[in-house]
């Protein structure tokens, strides 16, 4: 049985490649890597990021004090946010 933790990370990462068109697999990004300088994500894809976050997982960001770009530092940071959000951790 797929461990449930590794899952919100293999559909972030997926997302991540779909939504903002990259050329490498969702294996390839490492949950630690930090994705502003290995991917190269601008604001723009933060952006793009928060909406396949509002549709994969039903969070909402509307408030401005759940948004802090450092959560957007790694998969695994996003992860936990995740997490939190959804009672998952």
């Amino acid at each position: 049985m797929p461990d449930h933790a590794d899952n919100i990370e293999a559909q972030l990462k997926e997302m991540l490649v779909e939504r903002l068109f990259l050329d490498i697999s969702p294996d390839a990004i490492a949950n630690d890597a930090p994705l502003m300088e290995t991917l190269g994500i601008d604001s723009t894809q933060v952006l793009e990021i928060i909406v396949g976050l509002e549709e994969i997982f039903g969070i909402s960001f509307e408030d401005q004090t759940d948004f802090n770009i450092e959560l957007f530092r790694t998969v695994s940071s996003i992860a936990d946010y995740v997490r939190t959000k959804t009672g998952q951790a």
